[in-house]
């Protein structure tokens, strides 16, 4: 059973309640636009490897519109990057996020209270929101499908980064819904990481550019709710094809 708590926080302060470990948050306080390509080594407080790049995507907290763009080259960092089990550990992730995202949505909306517990339909139409184009199909090239993915779930990270915000603003005392989207950002930025390393590791891509939708900050209450609930029903809708696309692609040989 879903709930939405609204009990005061026992430090008397607004905003979410104290975070475990592992909870799906950036690390680091940068809150600016992240733009250009960026390569796996770029940051230097990270050793060389997948951490670099995933971190560049956990700062992007104000999701912007931007270009994809591919690099390839020799200077992919490959010693050390992939786990034995990457493949299966990304099947596992993609197949989490499709299981929940409905559950999430649904929450979501719970927790918003009127008019969109009982006007989803109307008022979370996606049809006016950005969102990365996903034309690729199960016959489509492995390699293209795995960039597509990454720009997919790359924005979708820093979209679940925006949301999360404005329900620590909006709704800080739902406990459940601030776990469940701390939860999914969590298992969306350990599946960059792995896509990271299969892109490098086989197809030595180790830059990408990817495009991030409009920002809620400065925007009302009632329409920070609305791109939140546009967004997540979008994402249900992606994650499902995503699955069916990607999980074949990393079935074992």
């Amino acid at each position: 059973m879903w709930q939405c708590h609204r009990a005061p926080r026992g430090d008397g302060r607004r905003g979410s309640p104290s975070r475990g470990a592992g909870e799906g948050r950036g690390t680091g306080g940068t809150c600016g636009a992240v733009w250009g390509t960026y390569g796996l080594t770029d940051i230097g407080l990270f050793p060389p490897g997948v951490v670099p790049f995933v971190a560049l995507l956990l700062l992007q907290r104000r999701p912007v519109a931007g270009r994809a763009l591919l690099g390839t080259g020799a200077a992919c960092p490959t010693n050390g990057l992939c786990r034995a089990n990457v493949q299966e550990q990304t099947r596992r992730q993609v197949a989490l996020l499709n299981a929940t995202a409905q559950d999430l949505f649904s929450l979501y909306l719970k927790c918003q209270g009127e008019p969109f517990s009982s006007e989803s339909d109307r008022l979370c139409t996606p049809s006016g929101i950005f969102f990365p184009p996903f034309h690729v199909n199960r016959t489509t090239e492995r390699k293209e499908v795995m960039v597509a993915m990454y720009k997919l779930f790359a924005f979708l990270n820093a979209s679940l980064g925006n949301i999360t915000r404005d329900q620590e603003e909006l709704n800080p005392t739902a406990k459940e819904l601030l776990d469940r989207l701390h939860n999914t950002t969590k298992t969306t930025r350990g599946l960059i990481s792995n896509l990271t390393c299969l892109l490098c590791k086989h197809y030595n891509i180790f830059q990408v550019d990817v495009s991030y939708g409009e920002s809620s900050k400065g925007k009302s209450a009632f329409k920070k709710k609305q791109q939140g609930c546009q967004v997540l029903r979008k994402y249900v809708q992606v994650i499902a094809q995503a699955a069916r696309v990607l999980l074949p692609h990393l079935s074992p040989a």
